[in-house]
């Protein structure tokens, strides 16, 4: 039985719960007062979804269903079904009959965060979505959070999206309230208020605001609703509901498409915290270098495993196969010298023979026990631009531009005024909203100047590169026919396949309708279209989404022997490391270059993270 002081408690938490159901106003951003935002209630008492919305989802899920009938997953489970550590054997995946492991191993331990890498196309996101669904013999009291797609448009805003992602807490909090309600059982109350205080439910909303600032949500914009956000920012918001709800078991492919790099140095900091099990897929080595223990590999139908970060791995992995092929090739030159010798000597005197015979013996042992396989690299792809010809400068002139979306809208740019020429290499940086594709629009054209001036030069053919050049593919058709079809002048299949094999596709891939293509390959055929239409500049917004590490190096070093000029707008830093020669930093409405390397700017965000939240370093999960 709970004591006086206890049940005086459970009375005074019940007091507080029904003042909580009194009408306030709380101030809004600019100060005055205005409604209070809706209570968070469960995930069916508020926000609807549009009926379009509600019938793209299901589509969406209905696809989900059919790519996992279309997949094959064996294996067992090795490890004790109590454990936190998960150690699969025997396991195998194919799609489509398509076999992409092949008795392999899982291993996923408790406090470890792995990286999980390999060339585009090879089935890293089928082996999550497997995971997700528990297609492999996880325990049950392991829980799984695997963040698939962003969140619908609804009423709902994103403070109430994230917290109703916990669901015991919801359910709880609307129990205590129906309770506090009702004349009811002191003790029931109370042992709901102390499970309450075991989840932090009185710092959940708190906590779910943290998330989504540090995501990039300012107070407004928490409580704006979801169907005025984009996609992109939809994304972010599941996200958030994916590091609010901490699961024991966390999957992420690409959780920074969509991000800043304000945003990409707060989520690092935030998940090299996580002190159960991560698993993420991610294109970028500076991310992975951050966040990861573990890096699984990927690799010729197997999961390899290494310890340390991306660059450890490389490290690792280097020096493994360099020893490999030196015992490869000892293994062969024994095999080839023990066959010259039987061959010639088997048949010779007594004393010959019995040599011989005991090299076969010991040839037979060698092969018996297995050789040591050749070491299987990646094939090496390159991008190309092709020579795009001299013009002289000015290229493009921004005269006194300022530039805002509405008659009445805020200013995203004033007074601008700069040159770029073809030897311009400049990345753009700044908070999500600051106007970095804003800016590449303008310069193309697709927006136009709401005060002063673009001059371009008569002859400039500019390629910009974005992330919804997937969306003007045409699915139906193969890389091939979709390539013939964009430039007709080129009348040759075998011409165009050789066009389409420098940027990664080949064989059947090429012929494949785009929709069954990975999302990396349809980026392929995105920058072969973009390449081939020979531009003088290159406005590249966004390019290493969906792209694998060996991509974005191919992509990095066509980029270097471009001979025209590039504006790059990138959450990756590696790749702003090896293209740019200056940094451009766009806010306040105006752009100012930065004095200093990328990775200073990234130290410089760290350092601003820091003097926002001086705990956010030290700060661990719970488990």
């Amino acid at each position: 039985m709970p004591s006086d002081l206890a049940k005086k408690k459970a009375a005074k938490k019940k007091e507080a719960a029904k003042a909580r159901q009194r009408p306030r106003r709380v101030p809004d951003e600019n100060g005055d007062a205005g409604p209070e935002p809706q209570e968070v209630r469960a995930p069916e008492a508020n926000g609807t979804v549009v009926p379009e919305v509600d019938a793209l989802t299901k589509e969406l899920e209905d696809f989900e269903l059919k790519k996992a009938a279309a997949r094959a997953v064996t294996g067992v489970l090795a490890s004790h079904p109590n454990s936190t550590d998960v150690h699969i054997i025997n396991l195998s995946l194919t799609f489509h009959g398509q076999e992409l492991l092949s008795d392999t191993k899982l291993e996923l331990n408790s406090g470890r965060r792995y990286g999980l890498i390999g060339l585009n196309g090879i089935g890293k996101s089928m082996l999550l979505s497997a995971i997700g669904k528990r297609e492999v013999p996880i325990p049950e009291h392991i829980d799984i959070y695997h963040l698939t797609r962003e969140m619908p448009p609804s009423d709902k805003t994103p403070l109430q999206c994230v917290m109703e992602v916990d669901t015991e807490r919801a359910m709880l909090e609307r129990e205590a309230e129906r309770l506090a309600h009702e004349d009811a059982e002191c003790e029931k109350l109370l042992e709901l208020y102390e499970r309450l205080e075991e989840l932090d439910a009185d710092k959940a909303e708190a906590r779910a605001s943290r998330i989504l600032h540090g995501l990039g949500f300012t107070p407004a914009m928490q409580r704006k609703k979801l169907k005025d956000f984009s996609g992109g920012w939809r994304m972010r918001v599941a996200l958030a509901r994916a590091l609010f709800i901490r699961p024991f078991m966390l999957l992420l492919d690409e959780p920074t498409n969509h991000l800043d790099l304000d945003a990409c140095v707060w989520l690092e900091e935030e998940l090299k915290t996580f002190k159960r099990i991560l698993v993420l897929i991610s294109h970028s080595q500076d991310f992975l270098n951050g966040v990861c223990t573990n890096i699984i590999h990927m690799h010729n139908r197997k999961l390899k495993y290494y310890t340390g970060n991306y660059d450890q791995y490389v490290k690792t992995r280097l020096e493994l196969e360099e020893n490999q092929m030196k015992r490869f090739h000892w293994e062969q030159d024994q095999i080839a010298h023990m066959k010259n010798y039987i061959a010639r000597f088997g048949h010779g005197s007594a004393k010959l023979a019995r040599q011989a015979q005991s090299k076969e013996k010991t040839l037979q042992k060698m092969m018996a026990s297995g050789l040591t396989e050749r070491v299987v690299n990646d094939k090496t792809l390159s991008f190309y631009f092709p020579p795009c010809g001299k013009i002289p400068p000015p290229v493009i002139m921004v005269q006194n531009v300022s530039f805002r979306y509405t008659k009445d809208g805020p200013w995203i740019y004033n007074n601008l005024e700069f040159g770029i020429d073809l030897d311009t290499r400049v990345a753009l940086v700044g908070p999500n909203g600051a106007g970095k594709s804003t800016l590449l629009k303008l310069l193309t054209g697709e927006l136009l100047p709401t005060d002063g001036m673009i001059r371009k030069h008569s002859h400039v053919k500019i390629g910009r590169y974005h992330q919804h050049l997937q969306e003007q593919l045409d699915l139906d058709l193969s890389p091939l026919e979709y390539m013939l079809k964009c430039y007709p002048e080129i009348k040759e299949k075998e011409e165009m396949r050789k066009i389409i094999g420098r940027y990664g596709l080949t064989g059947k891939q090429q012929v494949s309708p785009i929709r069954n293509l990975s999302d990396g390959q349809k980026c392929r055929v995105c920058f072969a279209w973009l390449a081939w239409q020979n531009p003088h500049m290159l406005f590249l917004d966004e390019p290493t989404n969906h792209l694998d590490i060996e991509t974005i190096d191919a992509l990095a070093d066509a980029i270097n022997e471009f001979e025209g000029g590039m504006m790059l707008v990138s959450h990756d830093f590696r790749l702003i490391q090896q293209v740019a020669q200056e940094i451009w930093v766009c806010e306040k409405q105006t752009i100012t270059k930065w004095q200093g390397d990328i990775l200073a700017y990234k130290e410089h965000l760290k350092s601003k993270l820091v003097d926002e939240d001086p705990q956010l370093t030290k700060r661990t999960h719970n488990v």
